[in-house]
């Protein structure tokens, strides 16, 4: 069935697509939302991956399991891109006038959740971590891919995943530790995260 699918999204099939954006289009926007912190620019996210995805069609090997670590892949590079437009377009605002205050939507976005504390932890601890740490974190603790496929997804050999995912859990551990938190509030568990984890995800 995978490779059925290779075949016709190299082959430029809508319908193909279509069912690869509803296998794995929450898992997208999930890992998007792990990576920002932001509904709303991971549902961009989101969109500009599967652009992507249709132009990259060609570049799908004809052999292989599911297609979910080339779409992750795919996401993390559209975030990185976005940060830096950020970046720019912060840059270039500074330099013009001051003008009126905009409105803040932070408090709407942090309504959405069920644990605004948690996720406000979580945040303020993922800003210890690099991006190239935070986003092997989001791969293998929040998605759950393996060393192998996270290695394929970002284009990096497979212990480049080990030693980053190492250093970004030693760095957690830590900034955990020194808040003094509960057990179990955002600790992870074994491989997994308790936090940040806005819909549930089929792991395809």
């Amino acid at each position: 069935m995978d490779t059925n699918l290779r075949h016709r999204i190299r082959a430029g099939d809508h319908d193909a697509f279509g069912e690869l954006f509803d296998a794995y289009a929450r898992s997208v926007y999930n890992h998007a939302f792990r990576l920002t912190g932001n509904w709303a620019q991971a549902e961009d996210i989101v969109s500009l991956t599967f652009l992507d995805a249709w132009r990259l069609r060609g570049t799908v090997d004809e052999e292989g399991g599911p297609l979910r670590p080339w779409l992750l892949g795919i996401a993390t590079n559209v975030t990185r891109n976005t940060r830096r437009a950020a970046r720019r377009h912060a840059a270039a605002v500074s330099r013009l006038p001051p003008a009126e205050a905009e409105r803040d939507f932070a408090d709407e976005v942090a309504a959405r959740l069920d644990d605004t504390a948690e996720l406000a932890l979580v945040q303020t601890a993922l800003t210890t971590l690099r991006r190239a740490e935070r986003e092997v974190l989001a791969l293998c603790v929040w998605s759950g891919l393996d060393y192998r496929a996270a290695a394929e997804a970002l284009g990096v050999p497979v212990g480049t995943v080990r030693s980053r995912l190492s250093r970004a859990r030693a760095k957690l551990a830590k900034h955990v530790k020194s808040a003094e938190l509960p057990a179990g509030d955002g600790q992870m568990k074994g491989d997994r995260g308790s936090a940040v984890g806005p819909l549930r995800e089929d792991k395809r």
